[in-house]
């Protein structure tokens, strides 16, 4: 037998070894990750639509009525449940991008740290890429099409 014949045979025997351990770290970092992200989320939009003195004060800060932040906390809470939803994961992590990007130019305007939305939306895409494969492989295949 052939050294190239020999290699892929080599490849092949190991592929189904390593590839569902790798498969298994990657579901399991993107729920610990998702999870994380998830509480912050539930929690913040949970606060908002109850309008809590917490997060009504701190909105308001911001430079937004108190009579709508009861609706920015059931949309932050709409949006997170698409997220968390495999089959809408992906408009779900969209619709929490655009929600974020607000939240921060919100804080951009007001001159406070712009930081935390910003990793927060970066944490919803990574919990999401990691987490779910069919999403994963639509993204890189879709970026492949456009390159």
């Amino acid at each position: 037998m052939g050294q190239q014949a020999m290699q892929r045979t080599n490849r092949a025997e190991r592929a189904p070894l390593t590839q569902p351990r790798n498969l298994l770290w990657s579901l399991w970092s993107g729920r610990v990750i998702s999870a994380f992200v998830l509480v912050f989320l539930l929690v913040d939009g949970a606060m908002k639509a109850l309008r809590l003195d917490p997060a009504v004060n701190g909105t308001v800060d911001l430079g937004y009525p108190s009579h709508q932040i009861h609706w920015i906390g059931l949309i932050l809470l709409v949006c997170t449940a698409l997220w968390t939803i495999p089959r809408t994961g992906l408009i779900g992590a969209v619709l929490l991008t655009g929600y974020l990007g607000g939240a921060t130019a919100a804080q951009l305007r007001v001159e406070q740290s712009f930081v935390f939305p910003v990793v927060l939306g970066l944490l919803v895409w990574a919990g999401l890429l990691l987490r779910d494969t069919q999403t994963r492989r639509f993204l890189i295949q879709s970026f492949q099409r456009t390159a």
